[in-house]
């Protein structure tokens, strides 16, 4: 079940990184039509639209949205099958129910990013929706090694807060990173519309939003550490510490080299593996027991056959 459920959550997060190589390289209107590629064309094929390379780009991220979403109904089939002690886990059933149905949801709503010439909120929506399918299959990933006992805190109440906080800034961040993309250069095709914002000012508050995430991670790692959290939870502080400070480093060179699209690339997927690190830190923080696993039948003893 563990490894299923991480095969989900590689899945989840590749389509993002998917996304994110069709929208840098600028192939968002490929295919400029939806479920179709073209108006004449379920595949990259024919003369309209965007140039070919552009077409099979865009093409071949939805063909990646199919492979993610069977790996999803397996996700979701392994879920149904796993009783462990002999009853069928149903928080872990309603867990991996969200990936196929996110899977669909993020297929209608990047139909209506294409139908819309990749509008900027509606790509952001669709990016925000992806990093909660990665925290579904995060979750999912986690509970299926526990029991089902109430969460027991393995901290002090206030760092689990703190901690929470750190999150929910992490989202905030993650957010300003698609309105900056959605301002710049790299918006997913030359001719598709941005938002009317400046792009120095929208990347000095997506720049300010990482120091003030920084600065809580490295005083939320040094908390863990002087309270004698769990080694995990310590681990994971101080690495969520140096994946921001990598972060924060390809995010000023991209800045300052004109916006590369590889390196664009890469600080997207170093953002994917921040959201995943700053989960499973959360998750450190609590215990819910041991899964139980099914027990074999104890055979009866030999009875010692009577003669008389």
């Amino acid at each position: 079940m563990r490894r299923i459920a991480l095969a989900g959550l590689l899945a989840a997060v590749g389509i993002m990184l998917t996304g994110a190589g069709v929208r840098l390289s600028q192939s968002g209107l490929g295919c400029p039509d939806w479920p179709r590629c073209t108006a004449t064309s379920l595949v990259a094929g024919g003369t309209s639209g965007d140039s070919l390379i552009h077409r099979w780009v865009e093409f071949g991220n939805r063909l990646v949205g199919v492979a993610v979403f069977v790996t999803a109904v397996a996700v979701w089939i392994a879920a149904w099958r796993f009783r462990p002690g002999g009853r069928r886990r149903r928080d872990l059933v309603w867990l991996a129910s969200v990936q196929p149905a996110g899977v669909v949801a993020q297929a209608v709503l990047g139909g209506v990013v294409v139908l819309t010439k990749l509008n900027p909120v509606w790509v952001s929506v669709h990016f925000l929706l992806s990093i909660g399918l990665v925290a579904a299959a995060v979750a999912l990933l986690v509970r299926c090694t526990e029991g089902t006992e109430p969460a027991r805190p393995l901290v002090r109440p206030e760092l689990r807060v703190f901690a929470f906080g750190v999150l929910a800034v992490l989202i905030l961040m993650l957010a300003a990173g698609t309105v900056v993309t959605g301002t710049g250069p790299l918006a997913g095709a030359a001719s598709v519309a941005r938002y009317h914002l400046s792009l120095s000012a929208v990347t000095q508050l997506h720049a300010d939003i990482g120091w003030l995430l920084g600065g809580l991670a490295i005083a939320l790692a040094l908390a863990l550490h002087l309270t004698a959290a769990p080694a995990r939870a310590i681990r994971l502080g101080w690495l969520l510490v140096v994946l921001l400070g990598v972060q924060g480093t390809i995010g000023y060179s991209q800045y300052f080299s004109g916006l590369p699209a590889g390196l664009v690339w890469v600080h997207v997927a170093g953002s994917t593996v921040i959201w995943v690190t700053g989960l499973l830190l959360v998750f450190t923080l609590r215990d819910r027991g041991s899964v139980t696993e099914p027990q074999e039948p104890v055979a009866e003893p030999a009875q010692p056959a009577v003669t008389g």
